[in-house]
């Protein structure tokens, strides 16, 4: 993908050209996961970088990392939940 832009707006961010590209990538993989139109690995690919760093980058763009609704998260803790008290912490 190839987006022009005028060579002075990297200057003017205080940036080098490849670390405005770099940056204008991430932006565009971020919004594009916060709305839902990239996987968080898709989002990750297109920013050049790991799916770990990608999400650990979510919170510095304000992007949750995890949007589950609240059937999404009962069924992730579904299996936790369903041991019972096998993990309770026991006084001594």
């Amino acid at each position: 993908m190839q987006i022009d832009y005028p060579e002075s707006w990297a200057a003017l961010a205080g940036l080098s050209p490849e670390s405005f590209e770099n940056e204008a990538r991430m932006a565009l993989a971020m919004k594009l996961f916060e709305v839902g139109r990239l996987t968080s690995g898709q989002a990750a690919q297109l920013a050049g970088v790991s799916r770990i760093a990608f999400l650990f980058s979510c919170p510095q763009w304000n992007v949750p990392a995890v949007n589950w609704d609240a059937d999404e998260l009962a069924a992730e803790f579904k299996p936790i939940h369903s041991l019972g008290g096998l993990f309770a912490i026991q006084g001594r």
